[in-house]
């Protein structure tokens, strides 16, 4: 039973406070434009999913992709600049 006791004020020697972070906030800021990216394909590809795809529904599709590939890139782009230590 002791054991237990230590490992719970270990854990909660710490108080939680109920709110993210700053470095939190930032993370989630940084990582924005690929998460809004890939709701629009999402919002695509839902609006697909039960008639047949049109070239314009193909074309939408393909930029959406196009939109959460390049959010991805600039994003691992942007967090190697930071761990080579470079400026953001």
């Amino acid at each position: 039973m002791k054991s237990i006791e230590t490992r719970l004020s270990a854990v909660m020697a710490v108080p939680f406070d109920g709110e993210p972070s700053a470095a939190e906030l930032g993370a989630i800021e940084r990582e924005m434009p690929l998460v809004l990216a890939e709701v629009d394909l999402l919002d695509v590809q839902i609006t697909v999913l039960d008639r047949p795809v049109t070239e314009l529904d193909a074309r939408r599709m393909r930029r959406a992709r196009n939109r959460v590939l390049a959010a991805r890139r600039d994003l691992s782009n942007r967090a190697s600049v930071v761990l080579r230590g470079g400026a953001a």
